[in-house]
């Protein structure tokens, strides 16, 4: 079901009889004002600018340093200077000018030392530090102290030298020859005894790191590699000049490209062991058949076998304008239907879908196919098809999996059964489908594949766990590799976006995409302003802590300092390249990241306790972007924030959506009763467990210290307690272990409390009656205790959980306090 990513072999075509006309077609397809400004026709000349992002070529960051390279950083020169400097990295940028250098372009030129005024000779050094003419001055003067002479002797010369006689070349001659001092040692070095007039034509100018040359291949295939890379640049590819220039030195030999043997092609490419060396080969080569082809009249939809960047298929583009870099082959034959082949084919050929829909719809098409192949008959006969036939159909949609084995979400079920009836709707409209019964029809209420679920509830990561991160928050991003910044820069941004995260419940997108100015506040209260993509809803707003907009503050001044792409300005964490599809961070590799830090993280534990009374390790796997929206939402509903509050904060359309999360919360509450009811004791200790979950919560009522069982207490809510809530002397008193933090604090106070009597000196009985009160409660927590030591470990921890997720339902609802009257019980 999925896209070929491997390129099927093709059979080498033969060359045209006549070049001649296969290089006019080339001519005529070829763009002649491809990269004003970069590419010179009448030099085969390539000139990246470092400053356009589709070109492979940056400045060295050293700022007077002239130098372009090939790769992100300072240049080998500068990197050998800032090693003997001695300086740190940002003071070695701010202020070392790089040395002058004899023969080395792109690098200051060694000038002569001659010097007066201020006014320096402007020519290049020749020897002992003077150019040509300064030097035979100097010798016919005898040959006194260079450093003297220079600045006493003869003035400075200000004109300029011719520069070399090779087309492009920016060197000036060296002394009284008509090449430069490079191309001097070239020439005799390769061809001592050729001629300079006839050897300079076929040279290039010395090439640095962002420029190359079509010189070196042959007439030919010259017109073959400026069209490849044409149509390289037109599918959103970056031209990258170091390995053109690698493969000049591969190919240069060929006298043409048309109808080479790819596997001997490969061969060489494997030569180098620059990975890019093989791609750049295969999509030149791809790219040569492909037009071969065009110019016999021969589309590349006209095949079985789609080559997608051949096909110019219409596809999302960039913040920057240009289309996504395409790749990969959709192979028709995988769909064995006749019928549904060459539906899927027209339809993709008339309809001219972007490339995202291209793909999906012939997944599906791939994926229809294979349960057909089930049915009897292997549905090959369009006129045989049935309604059974129309459900397996769907029910292949419905229990498609993913490359990792899991269910495709609902909203991904649903937009593949929309596609599969769309192409059907195409081959009824247009006649295709003629000879198909009307019982292969999509009948609404039988072929639904599940409603539009906003989120799935009941995936929240538990705060314990979210705790557990935190503590080892400052390592996250620590090593990844992220454009120009720098370790602690990728950490304090991953940080940022991680606490934006597990703070407001948004969707990672939503986090990623922040613009800079996402904050607004009115005195010490702050609302975040983000788009609500997945519904349209932009300009949302939400409010924040104070803690959360301060990680944003802290943020803000790093980021004015990032040296980012242009296209992410404005945005609070920009993308890695300028030739991303998004200006920000990508939120598929926020997953990566997470991923791998939480999976470097050398422990997270569970609730759970294991066998040796240690606990279990929780599943890592759990912990991903999204689930952080679902412990926020979770968060709030265990803390009983009202639903309709809920909602406005998770911005969703239906509160049935918010509504999940309650419920989640019930059940929770639900499963910790049933564990807990079979635990109650009365105050003297004897176990007097509840029949049931409702005989738990509905014949009795939470007070401070426990469960309350007396009938008008009960009827009350718990604020009608006749002897003042001194439970530990109450036969309905009934107590369980998710109340034993409870009557320790009680106990704490009561010891308080008899410290302040004694020191008031009040009768006994005051006395007695808090000492007794405290020797009764201890006996309860000691008869808790007990029960609880001597239960298996996994039982133990099972009520340790549950006693948790009760107090947190109680401290949702309010805690019962002590009333400042007693309340006269009814009479009624």
């Amino acid at each position: 079901m999925t896209t070929s990513t491997a390129l099927a072999p093709l059979a080498p075509s033969l060359p045209p009889p006549d070049l001649n006309s296969w290089v006019e077609w080339l001519k005529g397809e070829i763009d002649p004002v491809w990269r004003p400004g970069e590419w010179e026709a009448a030099n085969w000349f390539f000139n990246g600018d470092p400053d356009n992002e589709r070109t492979v070529g940056w400045r060295c960051p050293t700022r007077a340093c002239p130098s372009i390279s090939n790769s992100r950083g300072m240049c080998k020169s500068c990197i050998r200077e800032h090693r003997a400097s001695g300086l740190d990295r940002e003071t070695f940028l701010d202020t070392h000018v790089p040395e002058e250098r004899k023969y080395a372009p792109g690098r200051p030129q060694a000038r002569c030392l001659v010097e007066r005024d201020g006014r320096r000779c402007t020519h290049g050094k020749y020897c002992r530090r003077l150019c040509l003419t300064h030097y035979r001055a100097w010798c016919t003067s005898g040959g006194p102290d260079v450093e003297v002479w220079a600045r006493t002797g003869p003035l400075p010369l200000t004109d300029t030298l011719p520069a070399c006689a090779i087309a492009r070349c920016e060197q000036e001659r060296s002394g009284l020859k008509t090449l430069c001092s490079y191309h001097l040692a070239k020439h005799r070095r390769d061809s001592p005894d050729e001629p300079v007039e006839e050897w300079a034509p076929r040279q290039t100018p010395f090439l640095r790191g962002h420029q190359f040359s079509l010189i070196p291949f042959q007439p030919v295939m010259r017109w073959e590699m400026l069209y490849a890379l044409q149509q390289r640049d037109a599918r959103g590819g970056k031209i990258d000049p170091t390995l053109v220039r690698m493969l000049a030195g591969l190919l240069g030999d060929r006298p043409y490209l048309l109808g080479a043997d790819r596997s001997e092609l490969m061969a060489l490419a494997h030569t180098k062991t620059c990975t890019g060396a093989s791609a750049h080969i295969n999509e030149i080569e791809r790219a040569v058949h492909v037009g071969h082809e065009e110019m016999r009249g021969i589309k590349p939809t006209d095949k079985l076998v789609w080559h997608l960047p051949s096909i110019k298929a219409p596809s999302r583009k960039s913040k920057t304008g240009r289309a996504r870099s395409t790749h990969g082959e959709l192979d028709f034959t995988a769909i064995t239907q006749r019928w549904l082949r060459d539906l899927t084919l027209e339809w993709a050929r008339h309809i001219d879908p972007s490339l995202e829909v291209l793909r999906d719809t012939f997944r599906v098409a791939v994926l229809v196919s294979g349960a057909l192949n089930q049915r009897p008959g292997g549905a090959m006969d369009p006129a045989r098809l049935t309604a059974a036939d129309m459900d397996a159909a769907v029910d292949a949609i419905r229990s498609a999996r993913r490359k990792d084995g899991g269910l495709f979400t609902r909203n991904s079920a649903r937009s593949m059964a929309h596609k599969l009836f769309a192409l059907l709707d195409f081959g009824r409209r247009t006649g295709l489908m003629a000879d198909v019964p009307t019982a292969f029809a999509r009948h609404h209420r039988r072929h639904s594949v599940g409603h539009d679920d906003e989120d799935e509830n009941g995936k929240a990561i538990p705060e314990w766990v979210i705790a557990q991160l935190d503590v080892h928050l400052e390592t996250f991003g620590a090593g990844t590799p992220y454009g120009y910044l720098t370790d602690d820069e990728v950490r304090h941004m991953l940080r940022t976006v991680y606490v934006l995260l597990r703070d407001t419940g948004r969707r990672p997108r939503e986090i990623c995409s922040l613009r800079s100015n996402c904050l607004d506040h009115s005195g010490d209260d702050y609302e975040l302003i983000w788009d609500n993509y997945k519904s349209k809803r932009h300009r949302r707003r939400l409010p924040i802590t104070r803690e959360t907009a301060q990680a944003v503050h802290d943020w803000l001044p790093v980021r004015s300092r990032l040296r980012t792409p242009s296209v992410s300005e404005g945005h609070l964490f920009p993308t890695i390249t300028g030739d991303h599809i998004d200006p920000y961070l990508n939120p598929s590799y926020l997953s990566r990241y997470l991923r791998r830090w939480v999976d470097a993280i050398p422990k997270l534990d569970s609730n759970t306790t294991g066998p040796d009374g240690s606990p279990l390790p929780f599943d890592r796997t759990l912990i991903y972007p999204y689930a952080f929206r679902h412990s926020y939402a979770q968060r709030h509903a265990d803390a009983g924030v009202p639903i309709d509050v809920l909602r406005e904060l998770m911005d969703h359309r239906q509160i049935g959506t918010t509504m999940g999360y309650y419920k989640v919360s019930l059940k929770r509450k639900r499963a910790a009763v049933s564990t807990m009811r079979l635990h109650v004791i009365d105050r003297a200790g004897v176990p007097a467990p509840m029949s049931s979950n409702t005989g738990y919560e509905a014949r009795s009522v939470a007070v401070p210290f426990g469960n309350c069982i007396e009938p008008s207490n009960v009827k009350a809510g718990g604020n009608a307690c006749p002897i003042r809530f001194q439970c530990s002397g109450c036969g309905f008193y009934r107590p369980d272990p998710s109340y034993l933090p409870a009557i320790e604090e009680h106990i704490n106070s009561l010891r308080a409390d008899c410290e302040t009597a004694q020191a008031m000196d009040v009768d006994s009985f005051v006395i007695r009656n808090l000492t007794e009160q405290i020797a009764a409660f201890q006996q309860v927590i000691a008869t808790m205790q007990n029960e609880l030591a001597s239960l298996p470990d996994d039982e133990r921890s099972e009520i340790e959980e549950a006693s948790a997720i009760l107090r947190k339902a109680r401290a949702t609802h309010g805690r019962t306090t002590l009333p400042l009257t007693v309340i006269s019980r009814s009479t009624s």
